[in-house]
């Protein structure tokens, strides 16, 4: 992490610590609200500052939503409050205070005659269902964030770490199906969008063999297999993830072009000859002694001239900085390990294990992916 330089305060400091002084001034406060160039600034920044302290209640709204399958039920249509009384069970006055809510919140939209629908954020939840699922995930994350200074202060106890079994794990590879089903399943279902947006970017014409580093159920890889005809795949991961990827490898037609196997990310030397090693929200997960053996992997795997794909997260994304900062800083910290990384800070561990070359490829939505490429 970043440490931050010392040395003689800039011109920076000195104009940061005068606007601190204005802005802890009630006095200055009070003008700013009713001085017409500076009005809207100040209610742009009351509204900023109101959502951050209400912004877990708004989160329990949409958690209200999809626990109750509301915007499931609006995807049919728009429906009557009595319908959806029928539908999620709860009685008119709180489904109509959490339908108020909703719509505030852009999920569920007024209709005409009564009805309600999907509002633009609700239609967007179900056109990318993984989102619902990692809602519902958040209860655990919730739990932990219930005394977030008693978390930072001791994470030992974290609800999170234990769903994220392998992140304290002393022996990963030796974690049985049980173990890996829920978090296995959780990344698959949010897959699917990371993989089309990386492989939207990135083509894979000009290569033939395939490394795909903790590819998890598959879904990267029987995207990238089932798009590229010319492309083998081989999957590796913990044995029991591995297993689940090859029923979806064979489910989708690619037993001969595909194949999972079982081993250690941190240690395996028996895989060579790549000419492509993908890392898809991997590297985020893990602190930085695991990322570089990680990436000492993936370099002994590449051949010469080889190419990795990192594509994950990253912090100081611009116009999505909370992203990479708030949200995995406090995420991660509570699964055990991790942290989102900025783009500097991945160069150097890429250059630490021998890669070169290495450049940022556009990606749609670089808040949930931004993607690196770099040279063996």
């Amino acid at each position: 992490m970043p440490a931050p330089s010392s040395g003689a305060r800039t011109l920076r400091d000195h104009w940061l610590e005068l606007r601190d002084r204005l802005l802890t001034s009630g006095r200055f406060q009070q003008w700013a609200a009713r001085f017409p160039l500076t009005r809207p600034i100040t209610r742009r920044r009351t509204r900023e500052l109101f959502d951050i302290a209400a912004g877990f209640v708004y989160s329990q709204v949409l958690s209200a939503c999809v626990e109750l399958r509301l915007l499931e039920a609006l995807a049919q249509g728009p429906q009557s409050l009595a319908r959806l009384t029928e539908l999620t069970g709860l009685s008119e006055e709180p489904l109509q205070r959490l339908l108020l809510a909703a719509t505030s919140l852009h999920l569920v939209q007024a209709r005409s005659a009564g009805r309600y629908g999907l509002g633009a954020h609700g239609a967007a939840m179900i056109g990318n269902p993984g989102i619902s699922s990692m809602v519902r995930h958040h209860a655990l994350l919730y739990a932990d964030l219930a005394d977030p200074v008693g978390l930072l202060r001791n994470r030992k106890d974290a609800r999170l770490s234990g769903y994220w079994a392998y992140a304290d794990a002393d022996a990963p590879a030796q974690l049985d199906a049980h173990q890996v089903r829920d978090y296995s399943a959780l990344m698959a279902e949010s897959q699917a969008l990371i993989a089309n947006d990386v492989l939207d970017s990135y083509s894979l014409r000009g290569h033939r063999i395939m490394l795909d580093m903790a590819g998890g159920e598959g879904v990267f890889a029987a995207t990238a297999a089932q798009r590229w005809p010319q492309l083998e795949v081989t999957l590796l991961d913990l044995p029991p993830v591995a297993e689940r990827a090859r029923e979806r490898l064979a489910a989708a037609g690619l037993g001969q072009r595909a194949r999972a196997i079982g081993g250690d990310l941190f240690a395996t030397t028996d895989l060579k000859g790549f000419d492509l090693v993908s890392l898809v929200r991997v590297v985020h997960d893990h602190d930085d002694p695991a990322v570089s053996a990680m990436l000492q992997t993936a370099h002994r795997a590449l051949r010469p001239g080889g190419t990795l794909l990192i594509a994950e997260p990253m912090a100081g994304t611009p116009g999505a900085e909370p992203v990479g900062d708030a949200y995995f800083g406090l995420y991660l910290w509570a699964m055990g390990s991790g942290r989102a990384r900025r783009r500097e800070e991945l160069q150097q561990l890429l250059q630490q294990a021998g890669f070169g070359h290495v450049r940022e490829v556009r990606t749609p939505r670089p808040l949930l992916a931004r993607l690196l490429v770099a040279r063996a």
